[in-house]
């Protein structure tokens, strides 16, 4: 039997996670749970998976768990702060790591697991945007498993001539370019003119998937995709002229990989996150997902178009950032945080996201990425400029 932690067990990866593990008893448990504040969530949880472990960020949610779980005899333990998650991913009464945490916060308890050895389920884009190079120097240097639960990414993986092995590099495989697939989000048809007036509202409503708040804006803008542009530039070994983004509205082919003799591979499935989180889970073996068998012919039709920069400036800024290499696509994803959450405030418009980003790449320097310290200052850098952009 396998040991589960789950790094953000409260979110839409964590809970669909829980849903897939429920499903086989006899072959995984779960060791520990992780979120930020959300008490009632996880105490929920707790009394459903029993996990060893609780972990939440703050403080005062730790305190609030604990005294709840006491009150009914439960004996999960709870821990609170960044140490704790880096602990509990680290831990040796762990063998599987679930990297769901969203944004810049899941990076150093990812790391941990990384430096441990583990087999990591990644779900946290950021790892590999903020920090790619040292972050798969960690992988390969302690023997760590790395497997993407990005529908994306993981149909990429399916489709990679791999066989039992795992490899970080497919440029000598005779792989021609890989092509990830994106439904556009709910604006891939509007006018442009009017994405000035879009609400937060209409950018969390995603048309194919659900996901949290930060996430569905970042497809919205397609931001999201730029970010997996850089993550497939990882896990892949390939450079950014070979990855290729088209839209695909219905998000049933997942994404496909073009090899020099002309074949296509092609991963398909109806859009459901527990499809990927099997797969990482039982890896190279299959187990059941819960996922609804694909109807082809009800699906009726798949629809393919081009990525328009103009539409979606946030792709375009993603490229960007990875042809200038070094920390500048750390300086990216925490410029577009700072803008997404500010959106989410209503203190500024929808297509003011990419003007902010783009401001924030020219004036922040970028350095070489040589440092998780470094990193780490040019993150906070371009934090501190952008809330001033947002300050006015």
């Amino acid at each position: 039997m396998k040991a589960v932690t789950i790094l953000g067990s409260t979110g839409s990866i964590g809970v669909s996670t829980l849903d897939v593990l429920s499903r086989h008893p006899a072959q995984f448990s779960v060791y520990a749970l992780t979120a930020n504040g959300s008490v009632d969530m996880m105490f929920k949880q707790c009394l459903e998976h029993q996990p060893k472990v609780a972990v939440m960020l703050d403080l005062e949610a730790a305190e609030l768990l604990s005294q709840r779980l006491q009150e009914i005899g439960a004996s999960t333990q709870v821990l609170a702060g960044e140490h704790a998650l880096q602990d509990v991913a680290a831990s040796e009464n762990t063998d599987y790591v679930v990297a769901a945490i969203v944004g810049a916060a899941g990076l150093m308890p990812t790391l941990a697991a990384a430096r441990s050895g583990k087999r990591i389920l990644l779900a946290n884009k950021e790892a590999l945007v903020m920090s790619g190079a040292l972050f798969m120097h960690e992988v390969q240097q302690n023997k760590a498993t790395l497997l993407p639960v990005d529908s994306e990414h993981n149909a990429i993986w399916q489709c990679m001539p791999l066989g039992d092995e795992q490899h970080y590099d497919f440029s000598d495989r005779g792989v021609r370019r890989i092509i990830l697939t994106a439904s556009g989000g709910p604006f891939r048809d509007a006018e442009l003119g009017s994405l000035e007036s879009v609400t937060p509202e209409q950018a969390v409503a995603h048309p194919n998937w659900s996901m949290g708040q930060k996430i569905s804006v970042d497809s919205a803008t397609m931001m999201n995709k730029g970010l997996e542009v850089i993550e497939a530039h990882w896990l892949f070994g390939l450079p950014p002229a070979q990855i290729e983004v088209i839209l695909h509205r219905q998000s049933i082919i997942h994404s496909m990989v073009d090899y020099a003799d002309g074949s296509v591979l092609a991963q398909m499935g109806n859009p459901d996150m527990r499809t990927p989180i099997a797969n990482t889970l039982a890896w190279p073996k299959r187990i059941d997902s819960g996922v609804a068998q694909l109807d082809l012919v009800a699906a009726g039709r798949l629809d393919f178009a081009q990525a328009d920069f103009e539409r979606f400036p946030c792709l375009r800024l993603a490229y960007q950032s990875l042809e200038a290499g070094g920390t500048s696509t750390a300086i990216l994803n925490a410029a577009n945080e700072v803008a997404v959450e500010a959106f989410l405030q209503r203190q500024i418009r929808f297509t003011d996201i990419a003007r902010m980003i783009e401001q924030v790449l020219k004036t922040v320097p970028v350095n070489a990425a040589d440092s998780l310290e470094q990193i780490l200052a040019d993150d906070a850098a371009a934090r501190q400029y952008a809330r001033e952009l947002v300050n006015g």
